[in-house]
């Protein structure tokens, strides 16, 4: 099937389909159609560049710039990304155990070791997954602490006890960033130097055109589901045009710590730094991806494989069908991506600079409110790492790998499984084992002031293993959970977990109220 740009002429195109026909058939054929869209593509993002106002035209020509080289690689790119035939496991030796690494040790003069350091968190995220508006760093999710506080907190704690000066910078989208720097204004007295630079901003495009959605620049009004942020692989090229990546580099810093910033493990940590900054060969690595043991709940994540004689990340978009289930299983593929990255500076602006970042196309299709079915395309940060010379696996503890996608997760970290010390989370000593416990809390919890509503108060966890609920259920004060617990309300029922109820390996179902006399 081809598919055909708007203002499409047959007429024009009968003479080069008859030269294409005659030298190679249908290649030549979808080379046309492929050099018409390009065309037609280019002078549509011509005529939203026209709307640009002054101060907006350097940023959107730069947007609109890099949104035509990723439409072209997507128009050239042909089939599966990866020849699973050619994928390996990764040499013992390009993954390293943590623990190895740790027991180096520190050296004496590690704050000038984290002085090298810039912290930067992937801040483009909205919150609306969970019910919230704006963006998702500012949801509480500890004693009253949104990420964006517990992240502050960190750093600030780690520049107060080695009287250093790490920096934070926020990556931004178009659609967090205004909500982001008001926020910002309340860590002036902190120590911390807080940076934000923002994504790129690329037209969505028709799936059946292939033309951009946009009319103009705008992005409110008839507008506003017209643009997109194309995801996290962004970075090196947002990073680089923001002229920070300059200025720190200028301030000799050598390295940065890349993470969502909705993963609560994501802290610093001084052991990898060091491993970075002197390594035990004498050669540095690039590229640093932390990695982590694979449960059955993990098993769509990315995992990295050795391709062509280099550390590569696969996803499972990239994935033939006829092998998802050998990609999903935990022996074969034993461990998957945190997105905790660490990567040389001078590495992003040599690479930047060759235009030599390569990263896969992950077409993402999305139905827009009144129907339209668009398609975006997105790059992830890790995907990078094939780029980069010397690069290297960490398999961290589960503990550096602590999300918080759901209200399920939200639960976990606002337990007492978890306490709270200078902004990170540490599992509990009173824990008898070191595993989170799986919990599945149903629709009716799904949005956060939903959630909310139905805890008077946060149960005791530390003895629980299992719990699922779904229906109409709310939890009283001082409620303990232990093993497994299975709580269902059917439709039109209602549970009331009473205060300081004990459930044990319990299954509870039906109706149960606890009526005030």
């Amino acid at each position: 099937m081809f598919l055909y740009p708007a203002g499409f002429s047959f007429a024009s195109l009968k003479s080069d389909l008859s030269k294409a026909m005659s030298q190679d058939g249908a290649s030549q054929f979808q080379e046309v159609i492929r050099q018409e869209l390009e065309l037609s593509v280019k002078k549509e993002l011509e005529k939203i560049l026209t709307t640009a106002s002054s101060h907006e035209f350097e940023h959107t020509k730069k947007d609109l710039d890099g949104f035509r080289k990723l439409f072209h690689r997507f128009l050239q790119e042909k089939g599966p990304s990866v020849d699973w035939g050619k994928i390996q496991r990764p040499p013992e030796d390009s993954i390293q155990p943590y623990e190895k690494i740790k027991a180096r040790g520190l050296p004496d003069n590690i704050s000038s070791v984290l002085n090298k350091l810039v912290v930067v968190k992937l801040n483009g995220g909205l919150g609306t997954s969970m019910g919230c508006k704006g963006p998702k760093s500012l949801i509480g999710v500890r004693n009253e602490n949104t990420f964006l506080d517990l992240t502050v907190q960190q750093i600030e704690h780690l520049n107060k006890t080695y009287n250093t000066d790490v920096p934070l910078v926020l990556m931004n989208s178009f659609n967090t960033d205004e909500d982001t720097k008001k926020i910002l204004q309340k860590y002036n007295h902190c120590r911390v130097k807080i940076y934000t630079f923002n994504q790129s901003r690329y037209p969505r495009i028709n799936k059946e055109s292939l033309l951009p959605v946009a009319k103009d620049v705008s992005y409110s009004g008839e507008n506003t589901e017209a643009w997109y942020p194309p995801g996290h692989g962004d970075i090196y090229a947002s990073f680089y045009n923001s002229g920070l990546l300059d200025t720190f580099i200028g301030e000799g810093k050598e390295y940065i710590f890349v993470s969502n910033i909705d993963n609560l493990g994501a802290t610093v940590d001084l052991y990898i730094l060091n491993h970075l900054m002197n390594p035990p060969n004498g050669k540095r690595c690039e590229f640093v991806m932390e990695v982590t043991n694979k449960t059955r709940a993990d098993v769509k994540g990315g995992t990295l494989t050795q391709y062509e004689g280099k550390l590569r990340l696969v996803e499972i978009a990239q994935v033939p069908k006829a092998h998802v289930d050998e990609f999903k299983s935990v022996s074969k593929f034993k461990i998957f991506n945190t997105n905790n990255l660490w990567i040389s500076l001078g590495a992003v602006k040599r690479l930047q600079e060759q235009n030599a970042i390569d990263m896969e196309i992950i077409v993402n299709a999305k139905t827009l409110d009144g129907g339209l079915n668009v398609i975006q395309l997105e790059t992830a940060v890790g995907a990078a790492i094939k780029s980069f010379e010397n690069s290297l696996g960490i398999n961290v503890p589960r503990s550096r790998f602590l999300p918080v996608k759901t209200t399920s997760d939200l639960l976990l970290v606002m337990s007492n499984l978890y306490s709270l010390n200078a902004g990170s989370l540490t599992m509990s000593e009173k824990r008898e084992f070191p595993t989170v416990p799986l919990v599945k809390l149903g629709s009716s919890f799904t949005k956060v002031q939903d959630y909310l509503r139905r805890f008077e108060s946060i149960p005791d966890m530390l003895e629980l293993d299992h719990l699922t609920v779904s229906g109409d259920v709310t939890f009283g004060k001082n409620v303990s959970l232990k093993g497994t617990v299975i709580i269902i309300a059917n439709h039109g029922d209602r549970i009331d977990i009473p205060p300081g109820a004990v459930l044990e390996n319990k299954i509870v179902s039906g109706n149960l109220r606890i009526l005030d006399h």
